[in-house]
């Protein structure tokens, strides 16, 4: 008997988690025939995913404010479900669990906001982070123990969401992303001048702290410690909260704002570096933490735990308060002079089950395990 599978991922247009949902339609796209599945993808656009063998259905309008969301998740999908006919598995890509018409349901779990520790700051330049951070954890909260397995990167993740909402952990798959490695695809270099560089690679949200590398900066400048370079993702016009860094910290000649990157640019970058820095203060992964990770350089990162589960396996770490740009500015002081004595190895993690490695052995768990 032919099997269907609803993959619904309408809210997902970039950056990592449209990779992710790329990856999952690749699969599928790929085991549909010989496995004898009928595939219905509900999307954005098609454009962005558009692969074989999937029915596809396109929708903008719940992408254009949050109350679409809310009503196409919980009103029109249950709809949409009975349409399709009879659904073997629905698998919500983004957080909400849609109320639906299924035989078993999942749902993959990205947003870690429901653990940010908001600030005012935030209200000031990035309120729909505050907003975030308030409210996911009643959008995770709303059907999610209909759900037959819950789907996250990381293991720490899988514990909070599990106290937080008393479900067994056995119900909560960990499935690491694949990071792919790029140390091969560039010429690994030197500076061209003797500066110690610096490196964070992030978008120009409140969350992702840049300000504490720029305080940090800052505080090794008015020592007169100046052999070091930080390269900054931010330009300083892309929102309040980038012009707020830039009018601070712009006059620093040791902080280049080099404002966004292509891809190539950015394993440039990460290539004639000497070190990471990761200061974000809520991340579901932190992917620059494991595409610098293959490069076995001294990374800087956020005392947090899903940095030293990305950073797992790493040599040469170090943690620092997010909060406290007096110890990161310590440590930055003793990489540039040459002293790597505040660097260690980062444990590996311990994953327990459920866990897979690749979308066959999740899919797997999804149709089939109990």
């Amino acid at each position: 008997m032919r099997k269907t599978i609803v993959i619904s991922a309408v809210n997902l247009v970039e950056a990592g988690t449209l990779a992710i949902l790329r990856d999952c339609l690749s699969f599928l796209s790929k085991n549909a025939v010989e496995q004898n599945l009928r595939v219905v993808a509900i999307v954005h656009n098609q454009s962005l995913a558009d692969f074989p063998n999937i029915e596809y259905i396109e929708n903008q309008w719940p992408k254009k404010r949050w109350i679409n969301r809310l009503w196409y998740e919980y009103v029109s999908l249950k709809s949409i479900s009975k349409e399709i006919g009879h659904v073997t598995l629905w698998f919500s890509l983004h957080d909400t669990t849609p109320s639906v018409y299924a035989d078993r349901r999942a749902v993959y779990c990205h947003n870690s906001f429901s653990f940010y520790k908001w600030s005012v700051r935030d209200l000031l330049f990035a309120p729909k982070i505050a907003m975030f951070a308030i409210f996911t954890k009643f959008i995770y909260q709303t059907n999610i123990r209909k759900n037959n397995f819950l789907v996250v990167q990381q293991e720490w993740f899988r514990k909070g969401l599990s106290t937080m909402f008393s479900i067994d952990k056995h119900k909560i798959i960990v499935y690491p992303p694949l990071v792919e490695n790029t140390t091969n695809s560039v010429v690994a270099t030197e500076q061209s001048n003797a500066r110690y560089q610096f490196i964070f690679a992030g978008s120009p949200n409140s969350h992702k702290n840049f300000e504490i590398i720029c305080k940090a900066a800052e505080i090794l400048v008015n020592k007169k410690i100046v052999d070091f370079q930080v390269v900054l993702t931010l330009k300083g016009t892309e929102n309040k909260y980038a012009r707020w860094i830039y009018e601070n910290w712009g006059h620093l000649e040791n902080i280049k704002f080099l404002g966004f990157v292509t891809r190539q640019q950015l394993e440039e970058l990460y290539s004639e570096s000497q070190c990471l820095i990761f200061p974000s203060k809520v991340e579901s992964w932190g992917l620059p933490i494991s595409e610098f990770k293959q490069y076995d350089k001294p990374m800087l990162l956020a005392d947090l735990p899903y940095a030293h589960e990305t950073a797992a396996g790493a040599q040469q770490t170090a943690y620092f308060n997010p909060e406290d740009a007096n110890q990161l500015a310590m440590l930055m002081e003793a990489l540039i002079e040459g002293n790597k004595a505040c660097l260690n190895p980062s444990p590996k993690i311990n994953y327990y089950e459920p866990m897979v490695e690749n979308w066959g052995q999740l899919f797997d768990k999804l149709m089939n395990a109990n």
